[in-house]
C-alpha cells in the first residue's frame, strides 16, 4: 500500500472516530485499530491526535463546496469583501447549528492556546495556506485598482488580525448568554465586516460599492465543515 493511501485510510477512520467520541474521547491507539494498523505506524504520518484532527478539519473546509468556490474565484475587491464578510458570518453564527461541531472546535481551539498551543498551531499553518493567498491576492488587486490603500508592508497579517478579531467576537458568543452582547447590534455582521475592510486598506467608495452588491448567501458565505 502506498504512503499515500494509507493515509487517506488513516484519515478516513479518524472521521469515523471523532465523529462518534469527539476529541477528547478519541485516542491514537483508537484510531490505530479503526484503521487496521499499529500506533507506531499512524505517528509515522501523524505524530500527535492534534495533528491528526487538524488535517481532518483543513480537508473537510477545503472541499466544502462554498469554500471551494471561493477560493476558485479571481482575486479581485469583491472577492476581498465576499471572504471577509463570510469569515465573518461563520464567527457569529458558529454556536447557532444544532450540533454546535464548529462550537466545540472553537472551545478546542480557546484550549490550545491556553495551554501548549500544538493544536492551534497546526490549524493556524493550514488556515494560512488554505485561505491567505486569496486573501493576499486579492488585496493586492484591491490596491492595485485604486480601491484600497496600502497598509504596513506584510499583506498576509492583515487577514490574521481580520482573524482575531472575528475570532474574537465568535468566542463572547459561545455561551448560552453572550459574554458580551454587543449594544443594538441590529446588523452586527455588517458592522463588524465594515471595520475590518477600512482597517485592511479598503476606502469607504469601495466599501459601499461591494458591500452593497446583491449576493445569494451561498454564493459568500463558507460552509463550516463536516463533522469530523
Amino acid at each position: 500500500m502506498t504512503s499515500d493511501l494509507r493515509r487517506e485510510l488513516i484519515l478516513s477512520a479518524a472521521k469515523r472516530c471523532f465523529a462518534r467520541h469527539g476529541f477528547a474521547g478519541t485516542t491514537t491507539k483508537s484510531v490505530a485499530a479503526a484503521a487496521s494498523i499499529s500506533e507506531g505506524l499512524l505517528f509515522k504520518h501523524f505524530p500527535t491526535k492534534s495533528a491528526l484532527y487538524a488535517e481532518i478539519l483543513a480537508e473537510e473546509c477545503e472541499a466544502a463546496p462554498t469554500m471551494h468556490g471561493l477560493l476558485g474565484r479571481e482575486p479581485s475587491t469583491q472577492t476581498l469583501v465576499v471572504l471577509v464578510r463570510g469569515m465573518v458570518r461563520h464567527f457569529l453564527t458558529v454556536n447557532d447549528v444544532p450540533d454546535k461541531e464548529d462550537a466545540q472546535r472553537l472551545r478546542l481551539m480557546l484550549s490550545s492556546q491556553l495551554s501548549d498551543g500544538e493544536f492551534a498551531r497546526l490549524l493556524y499553518q493550514k488556515v494560512g495556506a488554505l485561505i491567505g493567498p486569496v486573501f493576499t491576492a486579492s488585496l493586492e488587486r484591491a490596491v492595485a485598482s485604486g480601491e484600497a490603500s496600502r497598509v504596513g508592508q506584510q499583506p498576509l497579517n492583515l487577514f490574521w488580525f481580520a482573524h482575531h478579531t472575528v475570532l474574537m467576537a465568535g468566542l463572547s458568543r459561545l455561551p448560552a448568554t453572550p459574554c458580551l452582547a454587543y449594544e443594538k447590534a441590529v446588523d452586527l455582521e455588517r458592522q463588524i465586516s465594515e471595520f475590518i475592510l477600512r482597517g485592511i486598506g479598503l476606502n469607504e467608495a469601495a466599501i459601499a460599492a461591494h458591500m452593497d452588491r446583491d449576493m445569494p448567501e451561498s454564493e459568500w458565505r463558507p460552509a463550516p465543515a463536516e463533522s469530523a
